[in-house]
């Protein structure tokens, strides 16, 4: 009975995060991120300034948070170790995507969108970067029974980052663009290297 209890939290947890995001994103379009003020958001919501600081806390948050890194990481170690680490993340990232729904893709990209088009939020989203490319290398190690502060290992995950940034640059200018198919290629051609 506990376990149901818990999972039930879990899931009223989870919809009030997707609420106060959902909201936070609609205000951002209609009025500005700046304009926005987290006492709108939360009245948006119909939950208490705590409650919005419990779930973000800042505004930032609200745009930047999302469960993707950790996803991606536990589908990475999932791979068959015979794969390398590039293949490997490659799949990882299908995996994670490809379960994702249409209105969960247009979040994402309501996100990205706002994330490189606010100056204190491409700042703050580079920084979060920083702390994907980390959890990239750690796994990249793991993998590979490395050292995580290994020059290939750092350089590694530096250029799968560097993808990313490039991919969701283009994507903002390009939204017709499918992103993950196009990071996918990227990273098949940072695995197969520069063609001369």
């Amino acid at each position: 009975m506990s376990g149901e209890r818990g999972g039930l939290r879990e899931r009223k947890k989870a919809r009030t995060r997707a609420a106060i995001q959902r909201h936070a994103l609609r205000l951002f379009k209609d009025q500005g991120y700046d304009a926005t003020t987290v006492e709108q958001i939360s009245e948006a919501a119909e939950v208490s300034h705590t409650t919005f600081f419990r779930y973000f806390p800042t505004k930032e948050d609200v745009v930047l948070s999302d469960d993707y890194d950790p996803m991606i990481v536990e589908a990475l170690r999932a791979q068959p170790p015979e794969l390398g680490p590039l293949p490997a993340l490659r799949a990882a990232l299908r995996t994670v995507f490809g379960a994702i729904s249409p209105a969960e893709l247009a979040e994402f990209r309501d996100r990205q969108t706002l994330a490189m088009s606010v100056p204190a939020l491409r700042a703050a989203a580079f920084n979060n970067l920083a702390q994907t490319m980390r959890l990239i290398a750690e796994a990249i190690a793991e993998r590979t029974g490395r050292n995580v502060e290994d020059l290939p290992v750092r350089a590694l995950s530096g250029a799968v980052i560097g993808v990313l940034i490039a991919e969701q640059l283009y994507w903002a200018d390009h939204p017709e663009l499918d992103l993950f198919a196009s990071i996918d290629h990227a990273l098949a051609q940072l695995q197969h290297g520069l063609p001369t």
